[in-house]
């Protein structure tokens, strides 16, 4: 049992925080999907963005979770689905799916995708943390 321990690597704790928050955000955006609000931003109603809102969460949530593995191969794939991610929120965006009628809706979109784009750099930058 001490060998397994001994063995066992552990978790930078800024690895463990960014894929937790990656993984609350995610559920977060897929509640949004479905509710079509979230803390006084809404979004179109469509059945269009339903799927598409929920599915960029999932994205998140998925990125996360291979993050919290700590193996270069799903933190490569975590980068990849935070990039999906950024280009969902982009086309959501353009396509007027995400509303910019407002500063606070503009501001929550630009926020929100940022932070994305920080966890995915933040994954490359610990790139060396991975096994």
């Amino acid at each position: 049992m001490a060998d397994k321990t001994k063995n066992m690597e552990k978790r930078p704790l800024g690895i463990a925080i960014v894929a937790i928050l990656m993984i609350v955000f995610g559920l977060a955006e897929v509640a949004t999907g479905f509710t079509h609000q979230f803390f006084g931003i809404h979004t179109s109603e469509s059945a269009l963005f339903t799927y598409s809102g929920a599915a960029i969460g999932v994205f998140y949530v998925l990125a996360g979770l291979l993050t919290l593995t700590m193996r270069k191969w799903a933190a490569a794939l975590a980068i990849i689905l935070l990039a999906l991610d950024i280009i969902g929120r982009i086309a959501l965006t353009v396509t007027g799916l995400y509303p910019t009628d407002s500063f606070e809706q503009t501001f929550a979109i630009i926020v929100g995708t940022a932070i994305a784009a920080i966890f995915a750099i933040y994954i490359g930058w610990k790139w060396k943390s991975f096994r």
